[in-house]
């Protein structure tokens, strides 16, 4: 399973790795062109099916389900991941307004970003602990706990990869 965690950072640096590049220090202009706001809008919408996939193939891959369990598993974790989706489009579309207010950005705007970043990572929270009870009637607990595990991990993997391509906002100065 590390292996896998490994392959999938690869995966992910390689995709996050055109963040940094219009927005890292010393690169002249610090305000992205038309032309990457454009592509970017592209790049986060295959990025995210190809990682929904990659998460679904390494959850798919370490839950070891029955044939009896899958077929009650995956179409509750489909449902899951379809309101998880749209909680990660409020997450890109945080990310997209950070990148266009970069390099101008006011204590106010700085603020109300990281308020509504948090209030994202609370509904994450909110969704894990509305769907558990859900998942606890189709599967044993410990497939439940390693599911949502896995969740964390493949989660937490992602945001570290991302937030590492991000300037910090006292950086736009």
């Amino acid at each position: 399973m590390i292996k896998k965690f490994a392959v999938l950072i690869v995966l992910c640096a390689a995709c996050f790795g055109h963040y940094d590049q219009p927005y890292a220090r010393g690169q002249g202009s610090s305000q992205p062109t038309a032309k990457t706001k454009s592509g970017i809008d592209q790049d986060i919408q295959l990025l995210r099916k190809d990682i929904r996939s990659q998460k679904k193939q390494l959850i798919a891959a370490n839950l070891n389900l029955t044939a009896d369990q899958a077929t009650k598993f995956w179409p509750l974790y489909d449902q899951y991941t379809a309101e998880l989706s749209k909680i990660g489009d409020q997450k890109t579309a945080l990310i997209k307004e950070y990148a266009d207010q970069w390099g101008t950005m006011t204590d106010e705007q700085a603020s109300s970003l990281m308020k509504r970043s948090l209030a994202v990572d609370e509904q994450i929270a909110q969704l894990r602990i509305k769907y558990m009870p859900m998942f606890s009637q189709v599967v044993p607990g410990q497939v439940v706990a390693t599911f949502f595990q896995l969740d964390r991990r493949f989660q937490g993997l992602l945001d570290i990869q991302l937030a590492s391509q991000l300037p910090l906002v006292q950086d736009q100065n």
